[in-house]
């Protein structure tokens, strides 16, 4: 059995996922600077922490982040300290070169898939849309667990997909800028602040 307005809820998470937020800002700026190959672990990080959020809010803690608001404003200021530390590591980063093929030693793959978990997993705004949407598609009279299934895969495979594309965007564009790589750095590390000092006004 099919969620409710399937069809409706694809549209929903594709204008979600088009939206450049800060796990789209970090895979770009980590694959002009590290390469696609590492930044493949970031998108993975990124989908674990929305399975494990959707999995918690949807079945576990929904009405207990209601009750309690002050948890989402702790992990709001998480989140935001997180970004700025992303931020000035990008700033000090060196942009790996697309022509060689030697990697970026300076971050394992553990790194990069912790900091997609991270940076995903402390979006107040991730916890917000699981607990306010999912709800919305799913038909509790009838068998709920295979709904949410099913939400859960198409939302993380469509996420992964177009992480993975910003990412090979950002991978073309890098060859046009290798003449002046410390731009990238400068360009990337400005959009992770600006969305950290946007995350720290907005109310949650």
């Amino acid at each position: 059995m099919l969620p409710i307005n399937f069809l409706l809820f694809i549209q929903i998470i594709l204008f979600l996922f088009i939206t450049p937020g800060s796990p789209r800002v970090l895979v770009v700026s980590y694959a002009m600077t590290y390469g696609m190959k590492k930044t493949v672990w970031t998108a993975l990080g990124d989908i674990s922490a929305n399975a494990m959020q959707m999995i918690v809010v949807t079945f576990v803690i929904g009405s207990l982040l209601i009750r309690f608001p002050q948890i989402m404003v702790v992990m709001k200021w998480l989140g935001v300290a997180y970004l700025l530390y992303l931020a000035y590591e990008l700033y000090r980063a060196r942009m790996k070169n697309f022509n060689s093929s030697e990697g970026d030693a300076s971050k394992n793959s553990l790194s990069f898939f912790r900091d997609g978990f991270m940076v995903a997993g402390l979006s107040p705004k991730a916890l917000i849309f699981f607990g306010a949407v999912f709800p919305n598609f799913m038909d509790y009279s009838g068998n709920y667990i295979g709904q949410f299934i099913i939400l859960a895969i198409t939302y993380v495979f469509l996420d992964f997909t177009t992480l993975i594309i910003y990412g090979m965007g950002a991978k073309k564009i890098s060859l046009w800028l290798q003449a002046n790589p410390k731009t990238i750095n400068l360009v990337s590390s400005a959009a992770l602040l600006i969305i950290a000092l946007i995350t720290a006004f907005v109310k949650v």
